[in-house]
């Protein structure tokens, strides 16, 4: 059985470091190893006393297995939640949902870390800047979104409008009425 690789490891302890609520809440399952299926990777990991994860012992035997799509780094583009949907878990319940709880949870606390390096006021403003910034680029794709939309659909018509969707739509519900009387008065005559 082949553990997760160090530094993810060591990065995944930062973060239940981080989190007292999330170690309290794998500390029942000390003892307790996950194997994560990733084709072509498999990797596994036992969680310790304190709710960190370590290394599993050769001995250790699986209780829960999360299998993921291969297609899991482009999932990972539109969020955690989108991954977690994909994913397959099997195994022990209580600890499946466990694990599942604190990996929807987790948050990675950047400010704080931030903070030992350059101080917590500079670390603030440099969290908020980001957040900001990022915020800006959102909303500038979603303006060009827009924009692409609204030049497609007015200026140069390649993509159809709502309200013209909704006209023609109502047309073709019209068109089978109509065919659908017509077809009945041809019966009563026949």
């Amino acid at each position: 059985m082949q553990a997760l690789p160090a530094p993810l490891m060591a990065a995944i302890n930062h973060l239940l470091g981080q989190a007292a609520w999330a170690r309290e809440r794998l500390a029942p399952f000390a003892g307790h190893a996950a194997q994560i299926k990733l084709p072509p990777f498999e990797a596994a990991f036992l969680v310790g006393d304190d709710g960190c994860i370590s290394v599993p012992l050769p001995e250790a035997e699986l209780e829960v297995s999360i299998s993921l799509p291969a297609a899991t780094p482009l999932l990972a583009l539109q969020g955690k939640d989108a991954v977690m949907r994909a994913a397959r878990i099997e195994g022990s319940a209580e600890f499946a949902e466990a694990l599942g709880f604190v990996i929807r949870n987790l948050r990675w606390d950047a400010e704080e870390d931030l903070s030992r390096v350059v101080g917590d006021i500079a670390a603030h403003r440099i969290v908020a800047g980001t957040r900001e910034f990022a915020a800006w680029q959102q909303q500038a794709a979603q303006n060009l979104a827009e924009n692409l939309a609204e030049y497609f659909t007015e200026e140069q018509p390649l993509i159809a409008r709502d309200s013209d969707i909704g006209e023609f739509s109502g047309d073709v519900d019209r068109l089978r009425d109509d065919v659908a009387r017509l077809e009945k008065r041809v019966q009563r005559l026949a």
